[in-house]
Order: structure tokens, then sequence, then C-alpha cells
């Protein structure tokens, strides 16, 4: 496995705290989230390693054991767990006989239980953690809107899980012991969920925001008046000022996407007005139009 250095991708080193990863993700994310970005090939790559750096450097266990062991920090338990065993072993051999542990012996252990030929008769006797599993799972937009249940099918078994509303695209969360069956009684591994959300045809998202576009009327926007739009959560009423201009916008307070694991905070949503000039006008319109150039 290639490692990836968390710290880089972050622009960040070892002394950071929660407070610099944090800060260091938003600005990050922000800049390569994939739908400010269309036309650069790599920003979904990219925004997906930011994720998966913040993932792992924002929890405190992951953390140590990533600090600890590098590229290996999933399989942290195995080692654990090994060298445990090899410890208890070498204390009872010393018990029986006099004599020391040699250094090979702790190195044959870890080859037979990544791999190697040595001590094989041995690592029968040790319990395993089970693979961890990777899988890619497909939102629409407002799919993520609301905390909702889904069953996946993960190597022929189905399970249930609850998808938080708010989920980010590229976001990735794990649904432990749902990974591979463990050796010899060992635990299950880990099942680790990449979100992947397509965009809405009319609403885009950044963050907890929500953007869309509202075509306006001439004469509503001459004149003012009301109009009704659609948003994730509904249909909204909007009162439109009088000599409203082509690209003005507005926020609606409140009436962005929820926040990640906080359903009761929104971000904001914002209308741009795109006024539509009218077009196969009567002679009689025209006239009107001239008059009205003229007053």
């Amino acid at each position: 496995m290639t490692f990836v250095d968390y710290y880089k991708i972050l622009g960040l080193d070892k002394t950071a705290t929660l407070k610099d990863i944090k800060n260091a993700y938003r600005k990050l994310a922000r800049k390569y989230h994939p739908d400010l970005n269309p036309n650069d090939k790599d920003a979904k790559k990219n925004f997906q390693q930011i994720n998966e750096a913040n993932e792992v450097l924002s929890d405190p266990e992951k953390r140590k054991k990533y600090d600890q062991y590098g590229k290996d920090w999933q399989h942290a338990d195995q080692f654990e767990n090994a060298k445990q065993y090899q410890e208890q072993s070498s204390n009872a051999r010393g018990a029986r006989y006099s004599g020391t542990q040699s250094e090979g012996d702790f190195s044959d252990f870890f080859e037979s239980m990544f791999g190697g030929a040595a001590g094989a008769g041995r690592s029968r006797q040790v319990k395993y953690r089970g693979e961890d599993y990777n899988a890619e799972l497909h939102l629409d937009l407002i799919d993520a809107y609301k905390t909702h249940k889904k069953t996946l099918t993960v190597n022929g078994k189905n399970i249930r899980i609850t998808i938080p509303a708010g989920i980010e695209n590229g976001q990735t969360i794990k649904i432990s012991g749902h990974g591979g069956p463990g050796i010899n009684g060992g635990p299950n591994g880990d099942l680790y969920i990449t979100f992947s959300i397509a965009n809405h045809p009319q609403i885009k998202r950044l963050e907890n925001n929500l953007y869309t576009t509202v075509d306006l009327d001439f004469y509503t926007a001459v004149l003012g008046g009301e109009i009704t739009i659609d948003t994730l959560n509904g249909k909204v009423k909007l009162k439109v000022k009088p000599e409203t201009q082509n690209g003005s916008k507005i926020k609606l307070k409140g009436k962005g996407f929820p926040v990640y694991k906080n359903e009761a905070q929104f971000g904001d949503l914002y209308v741009t007005y795109v006024i539509k000039i009218p077009t196969n006008l009567t002679d009689k319109q025209k006239t009107l139009f001239t008059e009205l150039s003229k007053s």
C-alpha cells in the first residue's frame, strides 16, 4: 500500500491542533469542491483525499494509530494483538526454561501474521482482525437532504444503515464490524462508505448553502408581485420588489442544506433572478412600449 501523508494533504505538520485541522479542511474543501471545479479532472480525487485526511486526523484514536503505524494504521489492532501474544508467549517460555527471546522470533511472528512462512503453526492460535471493505454509494441531492435508511448489499449480505442529513459529496463514514470476517475468532473489519452525490438540475450546493436561479417575467420585474419557487423542502412564496434588476440576488435565511449531524441548523438559500424579455409582441404591445420609452 502506498503511503499517503495526510498531514501533507492538509498542509499541516504533526504538531497541528484539532482546530488547525478543522480550519485547513474547510479551506481546502471549498477550494477543491468538484462543483466549483467542473473542468478539473483531478478535483474529485483531491476532494476525496482531503476528506479522508480529515476523517483520520480529526479522530484522536485514528490519528494516534496513524502517527504510530503510518500506512498500516488500519491494522494497528492486529499489530497490538500480535505484540501482546508474542509477549505472553515469551513470558511462558521464560517460565519453562532459561534463555532470552531473540529479535528474529518477533520478526518471524509478524511474517507469519502477514503472509510469511515462518511460525505458521503458532499463527493458528492468534486472533486476527478482518479486512476493511470500501464501497461507494451514489445519492441524489434530495436524498442527502434528509436523514433516511438504506439497505446495502456487501459481499452477499444486506446491511441496513442510517444516512445522516447533510452528508457531503466525497465524505467517507465508517460502519464498524461490517468488513471482512476475523480469523481464528478475531473481530470483523470495518466498512468504509464514500458518498458520491449528484448535482441537482436547478439547485447547486456549496457546503451548507444552496444556490438557484429563477426566471422572472418582465412585468413582475417592473411592477413587483409574488411568485412561488421550488426548494428541496417544498415550495416557497417570494415577494418581488418593483423595478427588480436582472441578476439581482436575495438570501432566504435557513432555507439551505441541513448541517451534518445537526439537523436543527440549516444554511441559506441564495436566489438569483433572471428576467425574461417578452417575445412575439403584438402591434398594440409594441405601440405601448414605444409610448413608454418616450415618456
